[in-house]
């Protein structure tokens, strides 16, 4: 599943600059995620980190954008070879 900011984000912009694949941006109120270029860091860590650096833990799966964990993996692929 990618992840999302829910509403309880206080916009403290830690998790930005942690997302290696950059899915994370201000959006008009809170942070978002683009559930495009989230990969839950698969590829990269072995944790999401910005749920490690939130320190309101608003940052969970998205029911709306569930895949496994191959299906992560593939998303990194993609993702990281589209960017050399």
């Amino acid at each position: 599943m990618a992840l999302m900011i829910t509403d309880e984000c206080i916009n403290c912009d830690v998790c930005e600059p942690e997302c290696p694949n950059e899915a994370i941006y201000p959006g008009d109120e809170i942070y978002e995620i683009d559930p495009s270029l989230c990969t839950e860091c698969v590829g990269h860590f072995d944790e999401p980190q910005c749920q490690q650096v939130c320190p309101v833990d608003c940052i969970p799966h998205d029911p709306r954008h569930a895949e496994s964990c191959d299906q992560l993996l593939a998303k990194y692929q993609l993702i990281t070879s589209q960017a050399q």
